[in-house]
């Protein structure tokens, strides 16, 4: 599919290292500061990436004003409106298709997701905007993510991005996956 080029963004220049850890292993941590790109660009880059197939990226935004917005300008940059190649989803409100690649959740949403069936069919990675916005459910959501990726799904792809977060500790927790700063 041909898209529109995206923007440079901070996080432009350490994008094709992100996608060869995410390649070569099953997480990774990204630390760049605000508005470097992590929440818009990296999901977008990462859409052709041979490990995605034909699954999508589950993008976990603390609020809820955060995940509609990240949808909308995800899929501004594509030219289109939320629902197609980029959609959300949280209590009371969704707006996704058949088409979404890219489907920007709450942290309730993602534990029931993963709650209701472990094995999360159909996604490739989940992605853990903002980390260092630390609440229960973001890090419920991270530890069942953990546990999925541990029991059932060795290669699904865990992502945690952060603009001030000790990436070193996190990488302990992911079994050292590498970290990437931008």
């Amino acid at each position: 599919m041909t898209r529109k080029p995206l923007p440079e963004l901070p996080v432009s220049a350490v994008l094709p290292a992100l996608s060869e850890a995410l390649g070569q292993g099953n997480s990774a941590v990204l630390v760049a500061p605000p508005g470097a790109g992590k929440t818009t660009l990296v999901p977008l880059a990462l859409l052709d990436a041979p490990w995605l197939g034909t699954g999508k990226i589950i993008l976990l935004e603390p609020r809820r004003l955060a995940a509609r917005g990240a949808a909308r300008r995800m899929a501004e940059l594509l030219g289109e409106e939320p629902g197609e190649t980029v959609g959300y989803a949280m209590r009371m409100e969704n707006r996704t298709s058949a088409r979404t690649k890219i489907l920007v959740v709450t942290e309730g949403v993602l534990s029931r997701m993963i709650l209701d069936d472990p094995e999360l069919p159909g996604v490739s990675a989940v992605f853990f905007d903002e980390f260092h916005e630390r609440s229960l459910d973001g890090d419920f959501g991270l530890a069942l993510a953990l546990d999925v990726q541990g029991a059932l799904r060795p290669e699904l792809r865990l992502l945690v991005m952060s603009a001030t977060l000790d990436g070193g500790r996190v990488s302990r927790l992911l079994s050292g996956a590498p970290v990437i700063e931008s």
